[in-house]
Parts: C-alpha cells; structure tokens; sequence
C-alpha cells in the first residue's frame, strides 16, 4: 500500500482562543478578524455593528447554529463564539437537563464534570469542521487567578487561566487550548512603584501575550514576540485579510451598461421601479407567515427559539409527543414538565425535529 506523503506549509484556516478580564476589549478585537460573524452567548455585541446570529438560549441552538456555518462555507470567514466560557453554561444546563439533575454537582465524584468535558469535546470537533471548509474559529473568554502549584516544586503562586471548568476529570479549560492553535492573553500592562514607603500600581496600557509563561497560558504557531500590543494588526499577517478585492471589480462593470439606458427614460421606468417594488412585496407575504410559526409567549424560551428557527408549529409538537405516548394531544405546550421540556425536546431536538419532518412528509 503506497504512503500518502506530503511535504511542505499547508495553509488552513486558524483556530484562535483569546482571553482577558472584563472589559479590555476582547470582542472588539474579535471584530477585526476578516469577515467576522459572532455568535454572542451574553449580549456583549449590542453596541458593535457586526454580523451576528440570533443569541443561543440552549446548548442545542448553539450546536445548530455552528452546524448551519459549516454548511454555508460563503457566509463568512470568521466565526466568533463569544465567549466560551458563557457558551460552557448552555452546556452544564444542557447536560444536567439531559440527566435530570438540578446541578452538576449531584453527579457525584465528578461525573458530571466528565459529561460536560465530553460534551465540550463534540463542539470542539463541530468548529474543527468549520475550520475544514476554509473559516477561521476565534473563541473568546473571560480569565481567572487561581492557585498553582508545581509538581516538582514547594509552594503555590497565583496564575491566571481561562474560566473555564478544571474540576477533576473535567478539564474543559484544557481542552480547550490544546484544539487552539494560538491562545493569547490580554491584559493590562502595570507598574508597582514605592511612594512614600507604600506600593502603587502604574500605567494601563492594553497588551497581549503569546507565549507560555508561569503566570499565564498562551501559544502561537507563528514566532510572534512574546509581548505585544493588543491591537489586530500585530497579527493579521497569520490570516487571509487579501480576499476582499473582488468585490471592487463587479462595482466598475455596472458603470456603463447604465449609461446608454440613460437616453430611454421610457425603457427605464418599467423596468427598474415595478421589480424592485416586488421584492418587499414578497418579504411582507413572509412576515405575514411567521406569526402562525411562532410559538406562544407560555412556552419556554429555548424551545421557542428552536421551533422559530427551524419553522416548527405547536400542533407539530404536540402531534409527536402524542405519539410517543408522553401527552395527550390537547395538552399545551406550557403544561408540560420543565423536566421532560429541557431533557427530551431541547436536549433531544434533532430526533424530535427529525420525526416532525417524517410526519410532514407522510401522504394523506
């Protein structure tokens, strides 16, 4: 069997983690990558005009929304999960909800912690897809000072690390870095200078470091310098920011094809005026459709998003709980236990969506 060798700099998309205390600006940093749509876990995008997806109320909806990137290559070139560690919450709720526990700690001997991991794990595998059809991953997340003690050595120092979970056998924190191909760290650059027998700290300048080190976790593939400023274009080098001029060729071809219709204002007029005017006729006849989609304001809002998203009625709910013999078929949706709403039809929506759509197709 011949060997499939090959040799050489293979170009790829990138997988960056980037983490920093509040505030210093880490999705404004995130918003610099090429073409960048976000996925915003908490909010924190309101204010930037960028792409975005609707905001995920479930681990379910944030695993659908990756998956709808990675079948639509063209949509972007960047995907911004911000932040991971509130992404990490859908999954502890999802997971506990999956078991039917009201935390991960009644687990029990870190279990629960082991099933988050796991979990974490299978989204990491989905953005390692997405990185495959040519888009770049950034994750953002919030950091941590936590204790730390060397194996080899007497006595603990403090560090600072993702916020991420590192419960024993859970290490999601971990995970996390080792998929990443470059982890940087922002923070604030500060001085301790001694006034008058008492220590003050100094400055506030904005940097990011890129290589590992005692007090913090960081990487790079790139020989980047261990300290920069936190600015993107210390970086934008490692990524593909030369795509974009095509778009400024079509631009200069519509120029003169315009200009001999100038002289038939009477050709012009039918033409331009009654098309354009039919497309906002069929976005009303859209709008005027959703009402009847969308579930009422009883219905917990995760499962509200997902039936939104994907067009599903309440009477097709209904219909195929009825069938698995959960509930009868007239009982609202707001009736049902939190319990099997959160385990089975949040936590199970790809079969449940699933069996929707072989209903739908049934002949009658």
């Amino acid at each position: 069997m011949a060997l499939n060798i090959t040799k050489g700099v293979v170009k790829k998309a990138q997988k960056c983690v980037i983490y920093g205390p509040e505030g210093i600006g880490k999705s404004t940093f995130a918003a610099q990558f090429p073409e960048p749509l976000f996925i915003d876990t908490e909010g924190s995008t309101n204010h930037m005009d960028v792409m975005r997806l609707p905001k995920p109320s479930s681990w379910t909806m944030l695993m659908a929304s990756v998956t709808d990137v990675k079948n639509s290559p063209g949509c972007c070139k960047t995907l911004v999960v911000d932040t991971m560690d509130w992404a990490e919450q859908l999954c502890v709720a999802h997971v506990c909800a999956t078991y039917q526990k009201k935390g991960v700690e009644e687990f029990g001997y870190g279990k629960g912690y082991v099933y988050v991991k796991e979990e974490v794990g299978r989204f990491l595998n989905l953005l390692s897809d997405v990185i495959d059809v040519g888009i770049n991953v950034v994750l953002t997340a919030h950091t941590q000072i936590r204790k730390f003690e060397l194996p080899d050595e007497c006595g603990s120092f403090d560090r600072y690390e993702l916020k991420l979970g590192n419960k024993t056998g859970g290490a999601t924190s971990q995970l996390v870095k080792e998929w990443a191909d470059m982890v940087l760290f922002a923070n604030y650059k500060q001085y301790v200078v001694e006034v008058n027998e008492k220590k003050k700290a100094q400055g506030g300048s904005r940097i990011m470091h890129t290589e590992h080190h005692p007090c913090w976790d960081a990487k790079n593939r790139h020989g980047l310098k261990a300290e920069l400023p936190f600015d993107f274009a210390q970086i934008a080098h490692c990524f593909d920011t030369t795509v974009k001029e095509p778009a400024s060729i079509p631009a200069a071809a519509p120029a003169p094809e315009i200009k001999p219709a100038a002289p038939t204002p009477a050709k012009q007029e039918p033409q331009a005026a009654p098309k354009e005017q039919k497309e906002p006729v069929k976005k009303s006849e859209q709008k005027s459709k959703t009402p009847d989609i969308k579930p009422p304001e009883k219905v917990p809002v995760p499962l509200a998003d997902l039936m939104a998203k994907n067009g599903v009625k309440v009477e097709e709910i209904q219909k195929v709980v009825a069938i698995r013999g959960y509930y009868p078929h007239d009982t609202p949706i707001e009736n049902y236990d939190p319990t099997f709403v959160d385990g089975v039809l949040i936590g199970a929506w790809e079969q449940v969506f699933e069996m929707i759509q072989t209903e739908r197709n049934l002949p009658y």
